[in-house]
């Protein structure tokens, strides 16, 4: 069986791994380099891009992620999509991108946390619409030429990816929908 590590710094870790149990894979909470070694994919959640960020440096994980991401996939919800790209909109920020990703993301990019909403949203790479619960939300304000757009809200990019690294705006672990992650499964 494939393991699928979540990056357990902060944020809906637990969500992730209920959603990934709910299909049967294991998942683990993934704290230290040495989690990493056993993985076939890893998630990094929704949170708050700020502490991921900093617990990563404190960690030393980013130059073991950045390995992992060369030959694994990486998914990205949310904050982990900011933590996946390669700029971020502004420089009044500590954040610090992984660079797995030619994408440059704008942070609660849909408003603050009352701003906060639930819809559907067309994935094409699915064939279906998803429903989508996006909260305090970065987009996507530019893509490289080797990224793939994969869900457009409002003529916002929420969704994309390049090669094994998958990256959405939304949380996919909260809703019942596993659509997102089987995509995602997929690249194992």
């Amino acid at each position: 069986m494939k393991t699928v590590g979540v990056l357990a710094l902060q944020g809906d870790v637990a969500e992730h791994l209920a959603q990934l149990q709910q299909r049967d894979i294991q998942g683990v909470a993934v704290r230290t380099r040495a989690d990493l070694a056993s993985l076939a994919a890893l998630i990094i959640p929704g949170g708050e891009s700020t502490a991921i960020s900093h617990l990563m440096q404190t960690g030393g994980l980013y130059d073991p992620i950045r390995e992992f991401a060369r030959h694994h996939p990486v998914l990205g919800t949310c904050a982990g999509l900011i933590m996946c790209g390669r700029r971020i909109e502004g420089v009044h920020h500590p954040v610090i991108p992984l660079d797995l990703i030619d994408i440059q993301v704008t942070r609660n990019g849909f408003g603050r946390q009352v701003d906060s909403f639930e819809t559907t949203l067309f994935i094409a790479a699915l064939g279906k619409s998803v429903p989508a619960v996006f909260i305090r939300a970065p987009f996507i304000e530019t893509v490289g030429d080797n990224v793939t757009i994969l869900a457009r809200y409002e003529n916002k990019i929420v969704m994309a990816e390049q090669g094994n690294i998958l990256v959405c705006s939304f949380h996919p672990e909260l809703t019942e929908d596993t659509s997102v992650l089987e995509y995602f499964l997929n690249k194992i």
